[in-house]
């Protein structure tokens, strides 16, 4: 599939992978997959998202929040003892077994990660399923190259991800985007 990438969609890919270490993510996610199309100044995606107001800062601060959000840290504690878990009680079992402060170390260094496996993220389920869908999107329009207006249209299609939100909390329409794309496209 990768050899129908256009040089706009090669780079959307290259970019994914730089939002993603930018974020200190082990993972390539919708959310870089937009911002990395978000990114390309001149290209379909870029000129027709930031006419409904979506700009890669903007995006990408909307982004950290969502993630921060749902970051375990941020995990209410009484909600977890309504369940049945004591955080003191495993802080207290992970330090007696690891040492005073386990919990507190900070992260292993990006070279030190053994996910970063030849240099390259791998991506998330719904990020491979937004490539397959922007082939669908391509051949769909009769072409045989797939662009980052075929990536952004895959990214609606498939709806579900982090990026899909972000569009949709914005107050995109995504009927309205997708015919906007398409005619941009051709």
């Amino acid at each position: 599939m990768f050899e129908r990438f256009h040089e706009d969609a090669r780079q959307t890919v290259v970019l994914a992978q730089e939002e993603a270490l930018l974020f200190d993510h082990d993972h390539i996610g919708t959310e870089h997959l937009l911002l990395a199309l978000l990114r390309q100044p001149g290209t379909v995606p870029a000129t027709v998202l930031a006419r409904h107001g979506l700009e890669h800062d903007d995006v990408g601060d909307r982004i950290g929040r969502l993630v921060a959000a749902a970051a375990p840290d941020d995990l209410d504690a009484s909600a977890l003892e309504s369940i049945g878990i004591d955080l003191d009680a495993i802080r207290e079992k992970v330090e007696a077994t690891f040492g005073p402060g386990a919990l507190d170390r900070e992260p292993r260094s990006r070279r030190d990660r053994p996910w970063r496996v030849g240099g390259r993220l791998p991506f998330t389920r719904r990020a491979k399923k937004v490539l397959e869908l922007s082939l669908r999107e391509s051949l769909a329009l009769g072409h045989n190259y797939i662009c980052g207006g075929h990536i952004l249209l895959g990214l609606l299609r498939e709806g579900e991800g982090l990026a899909a939100k972000v569009i949709a909390d914005a107050g995109v329409d995504f009927d309205t985007l997708r015919q906007e794309i398409r005619a941009e496209l051709g």
